[in-house]
């Protein structure tokens, strides 16, 4: 774990900004995966990171709010919708960050952009949302394929809800929270040209409770071919939210 390396990485980078968004009532749920399995997977220039040896997978379903280019006004019926991604966490060329195995979002013109400007993995999406008495938070997940011949029925359920508020909790540097949740670099590449790249987001660091959950049914672990977790996640926790600055790619200096 590099913490100092979070920590410089929080500062808001000198440069432009691509995107402005927000990301809402979100749920992280993080497993211990063996980092070996991880590593097989990442490709070139990324090394799994760890936290006092375990490596993790992460679920992070969410709400995106207000999304648009920097220059132009959030659009109703386009700049809302939904996202849950898959990710794990690495150290690369510009430090520690995040890898997405995939990115579920119910907005396609959200993933053609991603897909085309940010070289992410990003999927077109079935997705529900409904807000239950008690604060409590019901999301759905079911990907779509555009081929016939690839089909996936499975639905991914969430219920959950902050544990307490209001929520005035921070991560503090050097614990596990912060190792997992304190994020503000992602890497992406493109396969087909064999670069990786780098991207920087900002925002406040998240005020965050852990998070009671009632249902957990998820299908993205296997989906991404790893082998189904059957056990509870070892971490889980919920933020309201934060407003978020997205900066533009950058390649990696490759070793």
């Amino acid at each position: 774990m590099d913490t100092e390396g979070q920590l410089s990485l929080r500062e808001r980078p000198d440069q432009r900004v691509v995107m402005r968004q927000r990301w809402e009532e979100l749920l992280f749920l993080h497993w211990e995966v063996n980092q070996d399995l991880i590593q097989a997977t990442l490709p070139e220039g990324l090394q799994v990171d760890t936290f006092e040896g375990n490596a993790y997978l992460g679920v992070v379903p969410f709400f995106m709010r207000g999304v648009r280019p920097s220059f132009l006004p959030a659009v109703p019926g386009i700049s809302d919708f939904m996202e849950c991604n898959l990710r794990t966490y690495v150290t690369g060329p510009e430090g520690p960050g995040v890898w997405f195995y995939s990115l579920d979002c119910n907005q396609p013109l959200a993933v053609e952009v991603a897909r085309s400007f940010f070289h992410l993995s990003y999927y077109h999406a079935e997705m529900f949302a409904e807000w239950q008495e008690g604060d409590w938070v019901e999301y759905r997940t079911k990907r779509l394929y555009k081929s016939s011949l690839r089909k996936n029925e499975k639905t991914s359920s969430y219920r959950y809800r902050p544990e307490s508020r209001p929520i005035t909790g921070i991560a503090g540097p050097g614990s596990l929270e912060f190792f997992l949740i304190e994020r503000y670099l992602l890497y992406s590449a493109n396969f087909k040209k064999n670069v990786l790249y780098s991207g920087r987001v900002w925002h406040e660091p998240y005020q965050v409770s852990r998070a009671e959950v009632t249902t957990l049914e998820d299908h993205l672990i296997e989906v991404a071919g790893f082998n189904k977790l059957e056990r509870p996640p070892e971490h889980q926790h919920y933020s309201a939210g934060v407003t978020v600055q997205i900066f533009g790619l950058n390649k990696c200096r490759m070793s």
